[in-house]
């Protein structure tokens, strides 16, 4: 029952993370485009000017979010605890980041005037595309957030699992597992018969007098010979 579980953990937090990786390529085949759509409009470059660091920066989150979801699926196929920890701390961080940035919007009416100037003109183009298309943007905002929040709760689920399960858990059944160290030669002593105390004493005095007794016979055929 605990290797099912296990399993679709894994399947599902390999989900949230495609969602999150085909997101992150989407942003950058468009970052892509934006720079050569800048490239190819523009006739020189003002070097004096402020760089295009919205497409840099767009370019930027896209690639951060490819490897924020290559390393769920390798945390969700290996099922380690540190890269667990690890992909848990990543995406919460990312979160948090997202939830600052949303409230400066929010609460901030001329947050615009905080950034820098864009040469390229393809913030306020994409700025007329997000507003003009509102409701799908706003979907897919809510669908990334809450993808994001489940593979927090996946991550630390799998790991509690993993870290209950123990080293048991990686078998199938328990002819499956073999322990850490195997001794090189498999002697098995055999245990001495459990007797009690006057059954000893009494087995020792036989041999005693048998002993005796043998000794006894060889001198008196010595003896003889003589």
């Amino acid at each position: 029952m605990g290797r099912i579980a296990k399993t679709c953990l894994r399947s599902l937090l390999k989900l949230a993370n495609s969602v999150m990786g085909i997101i992150g390529i989407a942003m950058i085949l468009y970052s892509c485009w934006m720079i050569r759509v800048w490239q190819r409009d523009s006739s020189y470059v003002d070097y004096s000017s402020t760089g295009p660091w919205f497409i840099y920066s767009f370019l930027g989150m896209g690639v951060a979010l490819g490897a924020i979801a290559c390393l769920g699926h390798i945390a969700a196929d290996s099922a380690n605890g540190c890269c667990l920890s690890f992909y848990v701390v990543i995406i919460s961080l990312l979160l948090l980041l997202e939830i600052a940035m949303t409230a400066d919007m929010l609460l901030n009416s001329d947050w615009e005037k905080d950034l820098p100037e864009d040469p390229t003109g393809r913030l306020h183009d994409f700025e007329d595309f997000v507003k003009s298309n509102f409701d799908i943007f706003q979907w897919i905002g809510l669908l990334f957030t809450l993808t994001q929040g489940l593979s927090v709760l996946l991550a630390v689920a799998l790991r509690t699992l993993g870290t209950n399960q123990g080293s048991y858990y990686n078998y199938d059944t328990d002819e499956d597992y073999a322990p850490e160290r195997l001794p090189l030669v498999n002697n098995k002593v055999q245990p001495p018969p459990q007797t009690s105390e006057g059954s000893s004493v009494k087995c020792c005095s036989h041999m005693r007098d048998a002993t005796v007794s043998v000794v006894f016979a060889e001198e008196l055929m010595f003896r003889r010979n003589l």
